[in-house]
């Protein structure tokens, strides 16, 4: 499936966020949507879909979230209790989610319902049977309220399989305002810009760039963003379907232009070996507390990352702010992913959940909440609790059919989601030795043509 992406457009939409004169949200609401009675009635307003009455039923849901997604997404399937009269029960899963689930599956326990949060393992799961279609309910509710591009990643072979519930745009870098202020940076607009903009703020006694090594996904977004921007899309969707090397030249562009980074320790905090040992949250967290001598200034990923400063004192649009990944090529990058509800089960809860979670009504629920974007175009962006939110998701649902995918999120899971395998763990021996821009190659491509061959 080819998904060209209006760079331009998307990039000019982005650039807005870091122009925006923002009200000081934490993105941490309260996720209120009032409980419907059973019938099928908000108290807010008219449900706008429709679902059966499942009394006694016992619902479970695996899925990877943990902390405050975790709590966010039960707020979700609390509302579904109450219109359904069903039992839902959450299931903490780990990466990779397909080894997870296969253990599940193999225990005779599988989960009704998994979200699962890569394309490629969704394919798996198509490919070792245990996903079930979507019914006709749920397939209504998509075609209602979401694009085509999110309905085709959620197929496999023309046959529904996925329900796309949580978007995210990993084309975003946060900053700490007073720690900006203090070095006389400004938001940098090119790759260029950028690394001239660390150094200023390295110049200034604090640490640029946080990075959260430990997390190989990082890493790939990293490159992702650097790649789609200096090849541009057309190579992107070829090196995503393996349709070149990655021995190829782009590679070794994108590779260079990234260890202008990662060969510098003094800009990244506590340098490769320290970056190596953060994980995600730490990484922006540690850029939000400390005042105006955090750990590092700049942090870059996705707009959950707000999910993790609401966790720290700073306030989104006053001590936080944001801007668009930096142009490496002509255009800022824009690349999108998402989590997806899979039925593992094939029986009357399982796919009621999945009409729930296509609805604009489940979808307003951790709107409210923060931390999350919807591809679901139906709902009122109204719902988001701040600024920076509301403009993500209108650029993304603006975008329409043209976003671009997670790269690795598209590969199998052998290669771009497991933790200490494939992409993960090559970046990450990359990150602690960026010289070694060849042999990155090399391995990543050996490790590519094993996991596409399979």
């Amino acid at each position: 499936m080819r998904r060209t992406l209006r760079m331009r457009r998307a990039a000019l939409v982005f650039t807005a966020i870091g122009a925006l004169a923002l009200t000081g949200c934490s993105g941490d609401g309260d996720g209120k949507d009032k409980a419907g009675d059973g019938s099928g009635k908000g108290e807010d307003s008219p449900s706008s879909v429709s679902l059966p009455k499942l009394d006694g039923e016992k619902i479970s849901v695996a899925a990877v979230w943990t902390g405050p997604e975790q709590a966010n997404f039960t707020k979700v399937l609390d509302e579904f209790e109450k219109r359904t009269g069903a039992t839902v029960t959450f299931v903490p899963a780990q990466d990779p989610i397909v080894n997870f689930l296969g253990t599940k599956i193999a225990g005779g326990q599988p989960p009704d319902v998994a979200m699962i949060p890569q394309v490629g393992a969704i394919q798996q799961a198509v490919a070792k049977k245990w996903a079930k279609p979507v019914g006709a309910e749920a397939r209504a509710q998509l075609g209602q309220n979401y694009a085509q591009v999110w309905q085709d990643l959620g197929a496999v072979d023309g046959t529904q399989y996925g329900v796309y519930f949580k978007a995210a745009n990993k084309s975003l870098v946060w900053y700490n305002a007073k720690a900006f202020e203090n070095a006389g940076a400004s938001e940098p607009k090119t790759w260029k810009d950028f690394m001239a903009t660390a150094e200023t703020v390295s110049a200034s006694g604090v640490t640029p760039v946080s990075v959260g090594g430990a997390d190989g996904w990082t890493l790939t977004d990293w490159f992702e963003n650097v790649y789609l921007s200096q090849a541009g899309p057309e190579k992107y969707d070829q090196l995503a379907k393996h349709e070149i090397k990655w021995t190829d030249p782009s590679v070794k562009d994108a590779l260079t232009t990234l260890a202008e980074l990662f060969g510098k320790p003094s800009l990244i905090s506590g340098g490769a070996d320290g970056a190596l040992q953060t994980e995600f949250p730490a990484s922006v967290t540690q850029t939000f507390t400390g005042g105006d001598q955090p750990k590092g200034a700049m942090v870059f990923e996705g707009d959950f990352v707000s999910i993790n400063i609401a966790q720290t004192e700073a306030k989104i649009g006053t001590d936080a702010k944001v801007f668009p990944f930096p142009a490496v090529g002509a255009d800022s990058p824009v690349v999108t992913g998402g989590d997806a509800a899979v039925a593992l089960k094939d029986s009357k809860g399982a796919q009621a959940l999945l009409t729930w979670l296509a609805s604009k009504d489940s979808a307003k629920i951790w709107a409210e909440a923060g931390g999350f974007i919807s591809p679901n175009k139906s709902l009122d962006t109204a719902a988001y609790p701040n600024d920076v939110q509301r403009t993500m998701a209108e650029a993304l649902i603006g975008a329409g059919d043209d976003v671009r995918f997670d790269m690795s999120d598209q590969a199998p899971q052998s290669f771009g989601g497991t933790p200490g395998k494939g992409e993960w763990k090559t970046l990450q021996d990359f990150l602690k030795n960026p010289k070694d821009i060849a042999g990155t190659q090399a391995k990543l491509e050996s490790d590519a043509a094993e996991a596409y061959k399979s």
